[in-house]
């Protein structure tokens, strides 16, 4: 360290001058006191602007006797040389100097920050060496040590950068005489990949000052406002100003002037002095459910219920953001926070209004890592979108063995909820809605995109499993949120405007859609949802929910896959009635599904036999036997080519089905997680000319089918629909091409949704049935009555009319209905009539 005093050339007449002229600087504690008596004896004349710049000028002399420059940047204390965290510093510069060409130095100086990998610190040696207590000291005095790694990373680029000046001047043949005035600004060491995590129920008041890392979702974010670090003060007496730092952003005044002769009380506060600090400042809150996370589970599975309904109990913490870390995350990102623990007292108007002691945790940030704001470098190639998910060596291998499969839709469709016996094609459904297609732009990236996540709609008889399979769907996917329609508010699905009771500002809270972005919705119970749907039109063809409320206009994304499920009104599904009339939903929210599957309960000998025999199996534990996947596999792959083989026209249902008595042993869902994540981060597939052909051909047909009868229910969305599964099911398989097969698969898919949905009582296909089986189950009949009813109100100027005069109407015409309270139910149900009162119907002008 004396090393550094060399050759400065400072004698002992340069220091007396120094000490002579020494104004207002930054130096804490009475040292400052003592060395700012001579500044007015010695300058009375000089006005206090003129006396602070002085000082400034001169104060940065001081910096020479430290070996350190930016000391007082980062530590409070004086400088001593017997100081115990010299040792530290100079183990972190070493440690940086080793690996100062991997950091982008000027970017470093930009944003104030480095990054600092926390894996890599413990597992150096000559760190362990040094410092060998580095984890439990940043865990108990994160601070300090952060303070340590800032001033070694600060000391490093201040000597790069001299060295740099020093060359630049000897190559202009400049005099070496002058010293180089090199300023860097304070940098902030930010560690990420800090371990172990901690969960947020655990953080209790034992964790005050600690350094620790949780993972959680972010539900809002506050405005960027600015903070005050430091203050500058004028003494209202004398005129002298002082910097006055302000801890943790509380506002207080200097008790008392330092100058001896002046001593004053009353200051004034210099905002737009320089020796004044602002910040930028953000708070965002954080929630966790805990339930998400493999090692909890494992974890709880051996505990009672109540502890694992505790575990699940979503928990909010605040969280603040300085400097740089503003602005990193928005409403629905997962983050992973590393920050130190602090508290602040319990806002006012609560219930302890005069218990002033009791207070609120909260964490100050020092690095927060996105697993999905850094999609920078995906989003620029175009389309791709994504999760970014972090795959270990072993992931490969496992996601490489599951790929190989030689019938691997077969696997996955039977991994997806292998409790459930049967409904293949339904699972097949939802598999491919995991998967998705790619979103496409139109021709250049400005554009708005056309939608690459397809929805899924199972509706049926109740006791068919469809919320097991929804439930199944949400936790084997990446991102997935799962709500109840009959517990859930138009705002907790879309956006919630709450106002901060702290600041007063408005924040965004991000609803279950929003959550989901780049994932799947599931929502159960979607038919006892109210009038909730008209909140998901929006969220289902243009993937973004736009908010007007309180002057704040803004549109956010909601990239999700919607996959619904629900009864049908009345217990059982009627089939003389259509989709819409079951559900009493109106066919703008029902067009938007891709996929629609009507599952009915009709008894069925030998399906009702393998049925029971599959629930006894899994009740008794015999399905469950652990076997190694390699074995079952290597015996099960020549019955399955066997199989390709001798039939190759089989349907697509029949080649899904477990045969009795093979064997298929399903990937477990954390693999299967990974596999589908992989799958959407790294697939992007485009459609064969053979595929678009088939495609092609099946959507003519369907239009010319529909074309014959007076109705038109195929739209350019089911074509739609068919490219973006014909995607998914050769995303399925990692392939970059969709084949000829998977668009054969997909027809046969969309065939068997579509004759659920057109089908009649009798089972006879019936097109007048409008769009995706919405409408009404007699188009004809109810035309000619509602043009009756025309007719009737533009004679008499009354559009009102009882229930029994619609009964009297439709006996005059002849329309016979088998239940006519219904048929005028559904008439109020697709908007031709509006009911007014009890048996009072007003008639909609057509």
């Amino acid at each position: 360290m004396n090393g550094e005093y060399r050759g400065r050339g400072f004698g002992r007449g340069r220091f007396q001058s120094w000490k002579r002229g020494r104004g207002g600087g930054n130096v804490s504690g009475k040292w400052r006191e003592r060395e700012r008596r001579p500044d007015l004896s010695k300058a009375p004349g000089l006005p206090p602007s003129e006396q602070t710049t002085q000082s400034l000028l001169l104060q940065s002399t001081l910096d020479h006797f430290i070996p350190y420059k930016g000391w007082k940047l980062y530590f409070s204390e004086v400088y001593s040389d017997s100081s115990p965290f010299i040792e530290k510093i100079q183990a972190f510069e070493n440690f940086f100097t080793r690996r100062i060409d991997l950091y982008d130095k000027d970017e470093i100086e930009r944003k104030g920050s480095i990054l600092v990998d926390f894996k890599e610190l413990i597992r150096d040696e000559e760190i362990a060496k040094l410092i060998p207590t580095i984890a439990t000291e940043l865990r108990d005095t994160p601070e300090k040590t952060l303070a340590c790694m800032g001033l070694a990373i600060h000391q490093v680029l201040t000597k790069d950068l001299e060295r740099h000046a020093a060359e630049l001047q000897a190559q202009e043949g400049l005099s070496r005489n002058g010293e180089t005035m090199v300023n860097v600004p304070h940098i902030h060491a930010r560690v990420y990949n800090y371990e172990p995590w901690t969960q947020l129920k655990n953080v209790r008041a034992n964790y005050y000052g600690k350094y620790i890392a949780l993972r959680g979702t972010v539900v809002r974010v506050s405005n960027i406002k600015p903070l005050c670090t430091k203050m500058a003060f004028l003494c209202a007496a004398c005129g002298g100003i002082q910097s006055f730092s302000l801890p943790d952003g509380k506002f207080n005044l200097p008790t008392k002037c330092p100058v001896p002769a002046c001593r004053g009380k009353s200051f004034t506060a210099l905002r737009s002095s320089p020796l004044t600090v602002t910040m930028d400042w953000q708070s965002i809150k954080a929630f966790t459910t805990e339930a998400g996370d493999e090692g909890l589970r494992s974890a709880v599975r051996f505990t009672t219920d109540a502890q694992k309904i505790q575990s699940r109990i979503p928990r909010t913490i605040e969280c603040e953001l300085v400097h740089d870390l503003v602005d990193s995350c928005v409403p629905g990102d997962t983050v992973t926070i590393t920050g130190v623990v602090k508290v602040s007292n319990a806002e006012e108007g609560s219930r302890n209004k005069n218990d002033k002691c009791m207070f609120l945790l909260y964490i100050e940030a020092n690095s927060v890592s996105n697993s999905k704001g850094q999609k920078t470098k995906a989003s620029e190639v175009g389309c791709k979108h994504g999760m970014l998910m972090e795959f270990s060596l072993k992931d490969f291998y496992a996601i490489q063995e599951i790929q190989s499969e030689e019938n691997l839709f077969k696997l996955i469709v039977n991994s997806l909820c292998p409790v459930i016996f049967g409904h293949e094609l339904v699972k097949a459904g939802l598999a491919l809605a995991l998967f998705g297609g790619s979103q496409k732009y139109a021709d250049d990236k400005n554009r708005i995109p056309i939608r690459g996540d397809p929805h899924v709609l199972v509706v049926g008889d109740p006791g068919l499993g469809k919320s097991q399979m929804l439930q199944a769907a949400c936790s084997v996917a990446p991102r997935g949120v799962y709500v109840c329609g009959n517990t859930t508010t138009t705002s907790g699905l879309t956006v919630t405007l709450s106002k901060d009771s702290s600041s007063g500002d408005f924040a965004l809270e991000a609803g279950a859609l929003v959550l989901g972005d780049q994932g799947i919705c599931g929502i159960d119970e979607f038919d006892k949802m109210g009038n909730q749907h008209q909140a998901l039109l929006e969220a289902m063809e243009q993937q973004s929910i736009s908010l007007a409320k309180a002057g704040v206009v803004c549109s956010l994304p909601a990239r999700t896959s919607i996959i619904a499920a629900a009864n049908p009104v009345g217990g059982h599904y009627n089939k003389a009635k259509t989709v819409s009339e079951n559900l009493k939903m109106g066919s703008a929210l029902l067009s938007r599904f891709d996929l629609v599957f009507i599952l009915l309960d009709t008894p069925n000998e030998d399906h009702d036999h393998l049925l029971s025999e599959h629930v006894i199996a899994i009740r008794a534990g015999k399905h469950r036997a652990v076997s190694s996947a390699t074995v079952t596999r290597m015996h099960s792959q020549d019955s399955n080519t066997s199989i390709l083989e001798v039939v190759s026209d089989k349907p697509l249902s029949e080649r899904l089905k477990v045969v009795p008595g093979e064997t298929i042993d399903p990937i477990p869902h954390q693999l299967l997680r990974k596999y589908i994540g992989y799958a959407r981060q790294y697939v992007y597939p485009r459609l064969s000319a053979e595929a678009a052909q088939i495609l092609q051909g099946f959507y003519l047909e369907l239009r010319k089918q529909s074309q014959r009868l007076n109705s038109s229910p195929i739209t350019t969305r089911q074509l739609e629909s068919l490219i973006r599964l014909t995607e998914a099911r050769a995303r399925l398989e990692l392939r970059e091409e969709a084949t000829k097969e998977d668009a054969e698969d997909i027809v046969e898919i969309m065939k068997y949704s579509m004759l659920g949905t057109y089908s009649d009582e009798f089972g006879n296909l019936d097109f007048e049935r409008s769009q995706h089986g919405s409408g009404m189950s007699n188009r004809s009949t109810a035309k000619r009555f509602i043009s009756a009813l025309n007719n009737i109100a533009e004679r008499t100027y009354n559009n009102l009319f009882q229930f029994h005069q619609l009964r009297q109407i439709a006996k005059e015409l002849n329309i016979q209905v088998a239940d006519f309270e219904h048929f005028i139910g559904s008439l109020n149900d697709q908007g031709y009539l509006l009911k007014k009162g009890p048996k009072v119907y007003q008639l909609q002008t057509m």
